[in-house]
């Protein structure tokens, strides 16, 4: 196994698009040859769109384009601009009289940062597709969907950290699987390779631990919970898959959201896996789920470790 640019996965354009004084953006994955595409959709404050298309049995069996954006609701303008970005290169699901191309995507809620009146929409998508063409180098870190991401909410917002995008790729044989993940989650995160809490909810610079942090206020009915977190990403591949089992593994790799982040898939989480593949390659399912779950973890370890201080919010960087 060998470590690979997601990039370096054939049949995908990552594209990143980023307003810096607002503290929000947005990164769109297109697929202009098509992709098998699943969903998986968990927390209890979700944003997203186009997601029912992804069931198993209904008709929709390729998707075009994939985003992920800050801005909560807003935000999922995003997808207008990828759309008018593919329908102007005539990709799209065939209806005789037009080509519809099928993008769906998930937003999370990056708002308490930069200025919360501007938000990613309709040319901030076409803006990123346009950066998915110059096939860059993908940017870890605040940038796109992860510029004014944060983690670790339990007590407000003046004790939260910077969080971020990350990716994390890898290839063994033909096989190549990645994941982006744009990391804006209500608790902490692990490094599950070294078991230790590497960011999260803190005070003065020392972390508390937000499940114990949970507990004490178990009674507290007055609590602000903050409900602007929701850690979203796509996995890539190009692994042969058909709908069914790229929803199957989609839910699977949730695992690797739940390793790293503490507690995860919460009432004010809208959690949200996309998994996309070119499918081609032909590989045992189970050893396919083990290595999703593994360059999920990766790609949530990477965000944070790439993230830099911005907005008043302290980084991994300023705890070493």
């Amino acid at each position: 196994m060998k470590n690979i640019k997601i990039k370096e996965i054939e049949g995908f354009r990552i594209g990143q698009a980023s307003d810096e004084l607002a503290g929000t953006g947005c990164t769109v994955v297109l697929c202009e040859e098509g992709a098998v595409a699943g969903v998986d959709v968990r927390g209890g404050s979700p944003g997203t769109r186009e997601t029912d298309l992804l069931k198993s049995e209904n008709l929709i069996q390729r998707i075009h384009g994939c985003f992920l954006a800050g801005g909560s609701a807003y935000g999922l303008d995003v997808g207008s601009g990828v759309m008018k970005f593919l329908e102007e290169q005539e990709i799209g699901f065939d209806v005789s009289v037009a080509k519809v191309p099928i993008v769906p995507g998930a937003i999370l809620f990056d708002m308490m940062v930069g200025d919360s009146k501007r938000r990613p929409g309709k040319d901030m998508g076409y803006k990123a597709c346009e950066d998915a063409l110059l096939n860059q180098d993908f940017k870890n870190g605040n940038y796109g969907a992860g510029t004014g991401a944060s983690i670790g909410k339990a007590l407000g917002p003046q004790h939260c950290m910077k969080g971020g995008i990350g990716s994390y790729a890898v290839q063994i044989g033909s096989l190549k699987i990645g994941a982006v993940i744009a990391v804006n989650s209500f608790g902490d995160v692990y490094d599950p390779s070294v078991g230790k809490l590497i960011a999260g909810v803190h005070e003065n610079k020392t972390l508390l631990n937000t499940e114990k942090v949970l507990i004490n206020q178990l009674h507290d009915n007055e609590t602000n919970r903050f409900s602007g977190n929701t850690t979203i990403g796509t996995i890539l591949t190009n692994a042969a898959l058909d709908k069914a089992t790229a929803n199957k593994l989609a839910s699977i790799s949730q695992d690797g959201l739940a390793r790293t982040i503490r507690p995860s898939h919460t009432f004010v989480d809208g959690d949200t896996l996309f998994m996309l593949s070119t499918n081609e390659i032909e590989v045992d399912l189970n050893s396919l789920a083990s290595l999703s779950v593994q360059v999920v973890e990766k790609a949530v370890v990477n965000a944070v470790k790439s993230a830099k201080t911005a907005y008043e919010l302290i980084s991994y960087q300023d705890l070493l």
